[in-house]
Parts: C-alpha cells; sequence; structure tokens
C-alpha cells in the first residue's frame, strides 16, 4: 500500500501552524467580544440553495468551485464555501430578525476547488463577523475598525493597507452598470472571452478580472464616483468621516467592486504585499438584501472574513508552546505520590507531566526535551518526609518544598516573574 498524504489542497496543523493558526482565532475571539459581538457555529455543510441563491449561479464559486453532492435521501448538499450566507441562514431559520442587531462572530473551515498555491486550499479557515441590522455607516466603521483592531494585536497592521471602495445605493449601481454596459460594449473586440460572458449577466465582474487584456480596458471604464445619488454621496462621506474619527488609515480604490446586487454601498480588503498574488488577508463589504434571499425580511448587514492560513502566515513568529512542569518520581514508593502531586498541580490549573517509564536520568532527559519550567522530584526520603525537590530548570537552583504547598509555590513564583 502506498503511503498515504493529505488529500492536495488540505494540510495538517501540528506544533508551530497549529499554535499560530489557534493564536489567530483567539486573538479575534477576543476582540470581537470587546466589540460585543457573541460567536456562532454553523454546520460544515447546507442545503445546496443557500449558496445558490446568495453567491449568484454567474460566480465561479458556484459554476466552478463548489463541493456539492447528493445525500443517500436525495439531497442536494454543498460543502460551505464561505460563512456569511450560512449565518444569514441560521439568523433566518432561528427567528432572530426581530431581534436585531445581531452581532456574530464565527471561526471554521471552508471549502472550495481551486488549484492550490501559497496562502490557497481547496479546505481553508476563515475567521468572519456579520452584523446584521444596523443601516446607519457607523456600522461599517466600527466593523472595519474591530478588523483593523485584530491585525493590530496580531502584530500586523503594519504590513496591511486598508483599501475601500462605495459601490452606492440600488439607483447608484443601476447608472453605473449601464454605464459599463454600455462602455464595455464599445470596446467588446478587446475583450477576454470570460469577459464577454459576463458583459450580459455581470458586467461588474469584468472590473475584477485579471486577464491582461481586460486590465487595459477596465483603466478607462467609468467609476462610481461620477453616479452616485446624494444619499450615497452622503453614506460615503459620513463612513470616511467616522474612520478618520476612529483612528483607522485607509486608501480609496475605486476598483474594488462586488458583482452581486444584494451588495450596496461599503466594499474594502484589508490587503498585503507580503504574501505574492494572495494579497487579501481579510475583506467584506455591505450587503443589504442577503437576509431576504433567504426568505427573511430586507435586513441590513455589513461583514467581514479574513483567511486564516494567509494571517497566520504574516505573523513574526509563532506563539511559544506552553511550558510544562515535570513531576519525577524515584522509585517505586514514590510513584504513588508522584501521581497525587500531578493531579494537584493539574487541578490548581498548573499544565503538568510525568514520564511512563525510564530510570531517573531519562525523566530529567525528557523534562528538558519538554522545555519544562520545573521539575518536581520525588524520592523514597522525600515521601517519608512529605516534601519534594522544586528543581528550576532555568536557573538551576533547587527548593525543598512541602508536597502539600508545591502548587501554592509555583503559582507564587509564577506571579512574581
Amino acid at each position: 500500500m502506498s503511503s498515504l498524504q493529505p488529500v492536495r489542497g488540505t494540510h495538517d496543523l501540528i506544533g508551530e501552524s497549529q499554535r499560530r493558526f489557534a493564536h489567530v482565532i483567539e486573538t479575534a475571539r477576543r476582540i470581537t467580544g470587546l466589540y460585543g459581538f457573541d460567536e456562532w457555529a454553523t454546520p460544515i455543510f447546507e442545503d445546496t440553495r443557500v449558496f445558490m441563491r446568495t453567491l449568484g449561479d454567474t460566480s465561479d464559486v458556484v459554476s466552478k468551485e463548489m463541493y456539492t453532492f447528493e445525500d443517500r435521501g436525495g439531497e442536494s448538499l454543498t460543502l460551505r464555501p464561505e460563512g456569511t450566507a450560512s449565518v444569514c441562514r441560521a439568523l433566518v431559520t432561528n427567528g432572530l430578525t426581530q431581534s436585531l442587531p445581531q452581532k456574530v462572530f464565527y471561526a471554521g473551515p471552508m471549502f472550495r476547488y481551486e488549484r492550490p498555491q501559497k496562502g490557497r486550499y481547496r479546505q481553508f479557515h476563515q475567521i468572519g463577523a456579520e452584523l446584521l441590522g444596523p443601516a446607519e455607516p457607523l456600522a461599517d466603521a466600527e466593523v472595519i475598525a474591530m478588523g483593523h483592531d485584530i491585525l493590530q494585536a496580531l502584530g500586523i497592521a503594519r504590513d496591511t493597507v486598508l483599501e475601500l471602495n462605495t459601490l452606492g445605493d440600488i439607483e447608484s449601481r443601476t447608472a453605473w452598470r449601464d454605464a459599463l454596459i454600455a462602455y464595455f460594449t464599445e470596446r467588446r473586440d478587446e475583450l477576454s472571452t470570460e469577459s464577454l460572458s459576463r458583459l450580459e449577466r455581470n458586467p461588474l465582474r469584468i472590473l475584477d478580472s485579471k486577464a491582461p487584456q481586460d486590465r487595459v480596458v477596465v483603466e478607462d471604464a467609468p467609476m462610481i464616483s461620477g453616479y452616485l445619488t446624494p444619499l450615497a454621496q452622503t453614506f460615503w462621506d459620513d463612513l470616511r468621516k467616522t474612520l478618520d474619527i476612529l483612528g483607522v488609515p485607509f486608501s480609496e480604490n475605486p476598483r474594488i467592486v462586488r458583482g452581486l446586487d444584494y451588495y450596496s454601498h461599503t466594499a474594502f480588503e484589508f490587503v498585503t504585499n507580503r504574501l505574492g498574488t494572495q494579497g487579501t488577508v481579510l475583506a467584506g463589504g455591505r450587503y443589504d438584501g442577503l437576509v431576504s434571499e433567504m426568505g427573511g425580511p430586507k435586513t441590513p448587514a455589513i461583514g467581514w472574513a479574513g483567511g486564516i492560513e494567509r494571517l497566520s502566515m504574516l505573523l513574526d513568529e509563532a506563539p511559544a508552546a506552553p511550558r510544562p512542569v515535570v513531576v519525577v518520581p524515584v522509585g517505586d514508593d514514590a510513584v504513588t505520590a508522584g501521581l497525587t502531586v500531578l493531579q494537584a498541580l493539574r487541578g490548581a490549573g498548573i499544565r503538568a507531566e510525568t514520564s511512563y517509564r525510564g530510570n531517573t536520568k531519562r525523566r530529567m532527559e525528557r523534562a528538558n526535551r519538554l522545555n519544562a519550567t520545573h521539575a518536581i522530584v520525588i524520592g523514597e526520603d522525600e515521601v517519608a518526609r512529605g516534601v519534594a525537590q522544586v528543581k528550576d530548570l532555568d536557573r538551576g537552583e533547587q527548593t525543598e518544598v512541602g508536597m502539600d504547598q508545591i502548587t501554592a509555590f509555583l503559582h507564587g513564583l509564577s506571579r512574581g516573574a
């Protein structure tokens, strides 16, 4: 039997990579909690219609990338390619549209059939936040500021730039869409085959094209700034003003778009130049029509998602592995006392380990391999006197401590550190 490997586009998270991964999630969970967000967990697979309705059948995700299958009951199910649609479905399913606003944080795996490359996997992981209910630009600014604070807390904000754009309201987008169709139709002979197919169905997506010939045409395409209604212009002005007040730096990028009709007003991306072509690490926008696509009432909403793999790659260093205390019984008579001390340490919240076999030398060698802070050595004499030798493995100092005082002794050292 040939050696089994992870499926292409997946990867194991072990050791340093897992510590980086967990640090991103824990940091995001802490920061979103400060903003009053609660964590939700939705199923990894959904009724396929959840994503067909919300991502649009012209999107690459739906047409090329979704993992869709029929279960034994004949139902079409899809591994979730993103988290926002599932959150909106959960909002409606659980009758929460009457209890707004809802502030939601999530973290978990997503699935897309893409060509794997640096920072891009077929099973990838995201953190995300959705603020459902408020229609004011303050909500957009707060959600963006929260993403910025997470990047700050991770120590990687200096490596990213917030790029910001407005998509206007429905009236603005309709006028802009008509102008784009007219412009691209005039230059259709210069467009790629893929952009020609988008021209009739979803012309905004031509602005996102990576084809070199399309990029030349897009350079002179009309921008939405010339089509904003007074209300949309006021929203855009208020958003930028509020971000300034919140101390969030940004750069305006009129080429950031979202192709589906339920997106409006704000679109943004935190981008970096440290990951090659996979430069977007956290992105989002306002999607006021998405909940109604799920059968709920029209509900304003703003949110973002960030790739955990990409964020963890930007960390300067992995969080240090936790350092344990190691209990070293010397002789058979010390084993029982050692186990008692071991469980007392764990009960007091101290990471503690012991060896399952070996002489004293080998047990101490293992303590060093684990990078333990202290070794608690208990021999027959210590058992008889009710004490243990607590050895500081960094300093080489040894202190005799009563067995019933070991946890208090170690806690005292940690408080004094």
